[in-house]
């Protein structure tokens, strides 16, 4: 039997409840994880609220979740790439990764290299490939940049600071309290600025010498969107991947063009790991940047499985300075 769980309703983390399903075997290219452990993540807050047309459209229950670390225990018919005793992990559709067990493609998962422990990868895989996207791929980041990053001081934050800092960028940080300002600043943020308190638009143009940021890493959204535009230098890039402050508001294409011939995209992961071959050299930056220190995840807390509810409650509250795992 696995423990799930579930949701039988959207709402607050009170609809999270745990339960008890039979064993499946992994079908046709899949296989049977048992999984150590269970990464938190925005993204699923907002699929138990409801916030993703797709997931409202299911019947429920619904199991949410994307990421997730164990050990392969039973591989099903046309899988190659993995076997029984391997050491995986995930950071991908289908959701369901809040379990003690369960079954996923093959394809969507990666072998984890020696020297890395479970709670560092389901920490940091999800975080930790979407930098490599944001940063390598989307707007590759040079030395001697300025940037700007949002939430400098959560889970993907703390990762980009130290990322920024080993490429050479001078890296700005937003957070959201002067309580997140340290800890922005130890994750390797040469400048930091609270939202609400602190005219950080200005501030990054002065810094610049009057010439604006080369990119904004924005997973704020609403509450952030004029600032992030105004301290963007000509041809920056407004790079928007999450709106945990609500959806960003309608713009007319000619006011980029009018600001500086800016440009703008809104990424998600799966796009940038679509192919097998994608996922796996994703990966593998992640995992290279665990193993030689670059990237140093910090676990805020390890909640129970069963305490899922409070694990979204904490990551809901902006109380957390790091990332938040769960324990089967």
């Amino acid at each position: 039997m696995a423990r799930v769980v579930r949701l039988h309703r959207f709402g607050g983390p009170e609809v999270l409840v745990e339960e008890v399903v039979p064993d499946a075997p992994p079908g046709p290219g899949e296989i049977r994880i048992r999984q150590t452990a269970i990464g938190v993540n925005f993204t699923d807050v907002h699929g138990r609220r409801g916030d993703y047309a797709n997931l409202r459209a299911l019947p429920l229950p619904i199991a949410i979740g994307m990421e997730a670390a164990g050990i392969v225990e039973a591989v099903g018919p046309d899988v190659a790439r993995l076997r029984a005793g391997d050491r995986v992990a995930y950071a991908s559709a289908p959701l369901g990764s809040y379990a003690s067990h369960r079954n996923m493609p093959a394809t969507r998962c990666v072998r984890v290299p020696e020297g890395v422990d479970d709670r560092t990868v389901a920490a940091s895989l999800l975080k930790g490939m979407t930098l490599e996207y944001l940063l390598r791929r989307v707007h590759r980041v040079q030395k001697g940049e300025w940037i700007v990053f949002h939430a400098a001081a959560g889970g993907v934050g703390t990762l980009a600071g130290q990322w920024l800092r080993a490429l050479g960028a001078h890296a700005i940080g937003i957070v959201g309290s002067a309580a997140k300002e340290a800890t922005a600043r130890a994750a390797g943020y040469a400048h930091v600025f609270v939202h609400g308190r602190d005219d950080w638009p200005n501030a990054a143009r002065r810094l610049s010498d009057g010439a604006g940021v080369a990119a904004v890493y924005d997973s704020v959204g609403q509450a952030t969107w004029e600032g992030s535009i105004a301290c963007l230098a000509p041809r920056g890039y407004m790079v928007c991947f999450g709106n945990s402050s609500g959806l960003v508001p309608p713009i007319s294409v000619n006011s980029l063009r009018d600001r500086g011939s800016l440009r703008l995209t809104w990424t998600r992961l799966s796009e940038y790991t679509a192919t097998v071959e994608e996922l796996d050299a994703c990966a593998a930056e992640v995992f290279e940047a665990l193993q030689r220190g670059i990237l140093r995840p910090r676990i805020h807390a390890a909640f129970p499985l069963a305490r899922a509810a409070d694990a979204h409650a904490a990551l809901e509250s902006r109380a957390t300075d790091g990332s938040l795992v769960l324990l089967p």
